[in-house]
């Protein structure tokens, strides 16, 4: 079994799927290697509606920031804009998102890598979730591996991938250079916000920049909010408007709520992601065919209808399902609600969550209820569509290649959980 990288086992990712060697490589390098389109779910037009549904293009901006500052040059709350899924910094992203504006014609805004196209009207917005997927065109570049070798890797891996790649959450769903979003919500689950809020401020790593990694230092020193508002950096905007409330002597419950609800209901997502993950990771440990259902696995349809218990009498029939793409095994993502497998299956979700100390109900924050999270069940593999590749120079990397490959993922599914397979890069960051 092929270990993760030491960067990846620290978000739950411990284990690759597949065997053989891969093309290794880098992403992003540009952000024009990583182009990311939505497929919307449409919205029905209305002349008179109160929402304007418009396609928002962007280069190398974080989705947060992006949103924030876009609200601020429509003189709008950014509760106003609606949109359906957060994407990747380093790339280029088409997404169409909604506006709540009934006043008239949005105004042209100026934003650096930024353009808005108002679509049409309508009487309802966008919200997470509302798509269908997305295209990709990702370009791995200083792939330093010999032409026919390439070859053989990459058709190896997809062969076989035939059943669909590990769903892992990928790295970026805890923050790349600074991954601490699952630990932050591992305490907002136990109510230990004061600790939540201190690790948010606080926590660093090697990849940030040294202005910032001092300013967290300093404050993990000093615990002097109205002080670190002087040193902490502009960039650092949310981390800035924790502090100002903790400077005016608010509690560390109501400085963290007044986060946007998107990044708060982030953190206690990327809790249950990172205890998926370790699902996930050990269902390919200890099962040569992970794709395979055995009694008291949980099956998803591939249509999305209600999950279905997989028991001797069935099993035969829901693995011919899996074999031609009808329907694929499910893990536990936790939550309040969430439905624990039977058998063997039933046992790794119980053991991660007794390993983590943790129970479904403790999903249900009183607190701040609007965080709380019923959970679900994910697919352990996931499909994709339309791939296709192609070899090339790269222009950026005399005597290296390039490896360009276009794909089509349902919503949720992570392209780097597919890239990493073919990749086993030795480091994590080009991510």
């Amino acid at each position: 079994m092929r270990e993760a990288l030491p960067e990846e086992k620290f978000v739950g990712i411990e284990v690759f799927l597949t065997e053989e060697e891969g093309i290794g490589g880098k992403l992003r390098s540009i952000p024009e290697d990583f182009v990311v389109m939505e497929v919307p779910i449409e919205r029905t037009e209305k002349k008179d509606g109160k929402y304007i549904i418009a396609r928002l293009e962007a280069k190398n901006w974080e989705t947060n920031h992006l949103i924030k500052v876009l609200a601020k040059k429509l003189h709008i709350s950014r509760k106003r804009i609606g949109l359906a899924g957060t994407k990747d910094k380093r790339a280029i992203t088409t997404r169409i998102i909604s506006i709540y504006y009934p006043e008239g014609e949005l105004p042209e805004i100026a934003l650096k890598d930024v353009r808005l196209v108002p679509l049409y009207r309508s009487d309802k917005g966008i919200e997470i979730g509302d798509l269908k997927g997305n295209k990709f065109a990702v370009r791995i570049r200083n792939v330093n591996v010999q032409k026919e070798e390439i070859i053989n890797r990459i058709e190896s891996i997809e062969k076989r991938l035939r059943y669909g790649f590990p769903n892992f959450y990928g790295i970026q769903r805890f923050g790349v250079v600074r991954p601490v979003t699952h630990i932050v919500g591992k305490l907002i689950i136990r109510g230990e916000f004061e600790k939540a809020v201190e690790t948010y401020l606080t926590f660093s790593t090697e990849l940030e920049k040294e202005e910032e990694r001092e300013a967290r230092r300093r404050f993990d020193r000093e615990k002097d909010a109205l002080r670190a508002l002087e040193y902490f950096p502009k960039t650092l905007t949310f981390e800035r408007t924790v502090l100002n409330e903790l400077a005016m002597g608010r509690d560390a419950l109501t400085a963290f709520r007044k986060l946007p609800l998107n990044l708060l209901t982030m953190y206690v997502y990327a809790y249950q992601s990172y205890i998926f993950n370790k699902i996930l990771s050990r269902r390919i440990r200890d099962f040569e065919s992970p794709e395979k259902a055995i009694e008291g696995d949980i099956i998803l349809p591939a249509d999305d209808e209600k999950p279905i218990p997989v028991t001797k009498d069935n099993v035969g029939k829901i693995n011919k399902m899996i074999s031609k793409g009808k329907c694929y095994v499910t893990a536990l993502l936790p939550g309040y609600k969430a439905e624990f497998a039977k058998g063997y299956m039933g046992e790794i979700e119980r053991k991660v969550m007794e390993e983590e100390k943790v129970d479904p109900r403790d999903f249900i924050v009183p607190e701040m209820p609007e965080v709380s999270s019923a959970g679900g069940r994910r697919c352990v593999l996931a499909p994709f569509f339309n791939f296709s590749w192609e070899l090339e120079k790269d222009d950026l990397n005399q005597g290296r290649y390039a490896v360009k490959m276009s794909f089509f993922l349902k919503k949720g599914c992570y392209a780097t959980s597919l890239l990493r397979e073919f990749m086993k890069a030795d480091s994590i960051t080009c991510y």
